[in-house]
C-alpha cells in the first residue's frame, strides 16, 4: 500500500471520515474553535498546516513528544528493528531488546529492581492495581482528588473528575478518594490497614497542582507505617518532563512503584512500563505456573523497545532534562511576573517544562463583570479566550488543564529553544494583554464561544 497516496488522495475528507466513522463530536469541537486546520507534518517542537504555516506545540499530544516529533534518532532505530526482520512477539521467548530497556530504566531508578512493559500508561496504572491487591493481600487503593491515571475501567475508579466517570459507575470497588496534599486525610484512609496501594501523580496533571514541600515524603512514610505501597504515577511526569528523571526526585522519594509511558514511545509506539521492587514480582509470579498471570500481547514488541531505547539516548545525548530544568525556570519567571501586572492572572507554577498558568476574577468592576458573564455560561471557559487566539494569532496549540479549568498547562518538548521561549513569551504577553480590553476583540470572540455553549447546553438537555 502506498500510504502516501492515500494520505493525498483522501485529504480533502479528513473530517467527513472522522465525522461517518469515528468520534463525530470531537470533529464539532475542532470546528466550532478553529482548530480544523489539517496538520501535515511535524518536526521537533513544530507543527506545519496544509499551507505550510509554522505552529509551536505546546501540547506535545499531552506530553508524548517530549523529543519532538519524528526524531531522526527513533526513526533510525524504528527503521533498524524492520530491517532486521527480528522474530517479533514470539511469545515463547525473552525479548533481547525488552531486557535491554529495562536495564537501562533501572539505572535511572536504582532502587527498583524488576520492569512489567505495557501498551500505555492506563495499562500500567490497571498492573500496578493488581500487582498492588496481589502483593499486599488487600483490597483497597487511595487515589486523590482531582487526579487522572488513564480511562480504562480500573484506572477509571481512580479519576477524580466526575465528568469521565458520568454515565460508567459503578466503579471498582474499594477505591477511595483523599485531597491531594492532606496527610491527615491520608493517615485516616490508610489507618484500617485494608489499602493496598497509594497511587498519586506527583504533580497532578489537571491543574499543574503541586504538593507541599514535604508531602510525597510523608504521604511514603505514612505508607510504610501502615503496609501500603506507594505507588508514583509518573506517566505525563517522568523521562525528564519536571527537570529531573523523575518528578520524585525533587522530594527524594522512592516509591516502591513507578509507572511510565508517553514519553517513552519516542512519539511513535505506545509503550507504558511499571518500575517495580523485586519481592513484589516475586508475589505476583510467584511459580512457573503463574509465569503469564498478567501480560499484554504487544506489550514488549520490538518497535515500542527500540522506541524506549532511542528516547532515553537523545534524553541524554541532548541533555533535554537541564535544557528542561534552564527553559521552564525562564518560563515560569515570565509568567510570575504578570501576576499582579495582568489582572486575569492568579498564579503561575510548575517545574521543568510543566507549567501551568492559573486565571481568575480580576479587581476592577468592568473586567469582573465581563468574567463573570462568561464564566456564567461555562466555567472556564474564560480560558479559550487566551488559546484561540494563541492558535490563530500567533500560531501557538496550547489547552485548558482539564474540564472546567481555569489553568492553562503548558508541555513543549524538552529540547526547545531559546527562540522557542521568545515566540512563547511573546504571545502570551500579547494575548493577555489584549484579553483585559474590554470591549475589545477577546470577548467578541467570547460572546461567540458563549452562543456556541449555550446552544450545545440546549441540544444536550
Amino acid at each position: 500500500m502506498d500510504i502516501a497516496a492515500v494520505i493525498a488522495e483522501r485529504e480533502a475528507e479528513r473530517y467527513t471520515l472522522h465525522s461517518q466513522y469515528l468520534n463525530e463530536q470531537m470533529v464539532r469541537v475542532l470546528k466550532t474553535i478553529g482548530y480544523d486546520v489539517s496538520f501535515k507534518h511535524g518536526a521537533g517542537p513544530y507543527l506545519y498546516d496544509s499551507d505550510g504555516r509554522r505552529y509551536l506545540d505546546l501540547l506535545s499530544g499531552f506530553g508524548v513528544h517530549a523529543i519532538g516529533r519524528n526524531h531522526a534518532e527513533v526513526r533510525k532505530a524504528l527503521k533498524a528493528v524492520l530491517d532486521s526482520d527480528l522474530a517479533n512477539l514470539v511469545q515463547m521467548d525473552a525479548s533481547i531488546l525488552a531486557g535491554v530497556l529495562a536495564e537501562r530504566l533501572l539505572h535511572h531508578v536504582p532502587y527498583l529492581d524488576k520492569v512489567f512493559f505495557a501498551n500505555s500508561g492506563a495499562e500500567a496504572v490497571e498492573a500496578a492495581i493488581k500487582f498492588a491487591r496481589c502483593a499486599t493481600g488487600r483490597p483497597g487503593i487511595v487515589y486523590a482528588e482531582h487526579a487522572f491515571h488513564g480511562l480504562t475501567y480500573g484506572a477509571l475508579a481512580l479519576n477524580g473528575d466526575a465528568n469521565f466517570r458520568g454515565g460508567f459507575e459503578p466503579m471498582l470497588p474499594g477505591c477511595v478518594a483523599v485531597p491531594f496534599d492532606d496527610l491527615a486525610a491520608l493517615d485516616r484512609a490508610l489507618a484500617a490497614q485494608t489499602i493496598a496501594a497509594f497511587i498519586v501523580e506527583p504533580i497532578q496533571g489537571k491543574g499543574v497542582n503541586i504538593p507541599s514541600e514535604g508531602y510525597l515524603a510523608e504521604a511514603a512514610a505514612l505508607c510504610r507505617k501502615y503496609g501500603t505501597l506507594f505507588v508514583a504515577d509518573e506517566i505525563q511526569t517522568g523521562l525528564g518532563r519536571t527537570g529531573r528523571f523523575l518528578a520524585v526526585e525533587h522530594w527524594n522519594v522512592e516509591p516502591d512503584m513507578v509507572l511510565l509511558a508517553k514519553a517513552l514511545s519516542g512519539g511513535h509506539v505506545p509503550v507504558g512500563a511499571v518500575l517495580s521492587r523485586k519481592w513484589i514480582f516475586n508475589k505476583i509470579f510467584n511459580r512457573m505456573d503463574r509465569a503469564v498471570v498478567h501480560g499484554s500481547t504487544f506489550s514488549k514488541n520490538d518497535l515500542a523497545m527500540a522506541a524506549g531505547l532511542a528516547t532515553l539516548q537523545v534524553l541524554e545525548a541532548e541533555d533535554c532534562v537541564g535544557n528542561a530544568t534552564r527553559q521552564g525556570e525562564r518560563l515560569l519567571t515570565c509568567f510570575k511576573s504578570m501576576i499582579g501586572r495582568q489582572e486575569f492572572v492568579k498564579d503561575a507554577r510548575g517545574k521543568g517544562l510543566m507549567i501551568g498558568i492559573e486565571f481568575g476574577s480580576p479587581q476592577s468592576l468592568k473586567l469582573r463583570a465581563a468574567w463573570s458573564m462568561i464564566e456564567s455560561v461555562s466555567t472556564g471557559l474564560f480560558c479559550q479566550l487566551i488559546t484561540l487566539p494563541l492558535f490563530k494569532e500567533h500560531k501557538i496549540l496550547s489547552q485548558v488543564s482539564g474540564h472546567a479549568s481555569h489553568t492553562i498547562k503548558l508541555l513543549p518538548a524538552l529540547n526547545i529553544s531559546d527562540s522557542d521561549c521568545d515566540w512563547i513569551e511573546r504571545a502570551f504577553e500579547t494575548t493577555i494583554s489584549d484579553s483585559h480590553r474590554v470591549p475589545g476583540a477577546a470577548w467578541s470572540l467570547g460572546k461567540t464561544l458563549a452562543a456556541h455553549a449555550i446552544k450545545a447546553g440546549a441540544g444536550a438537555s
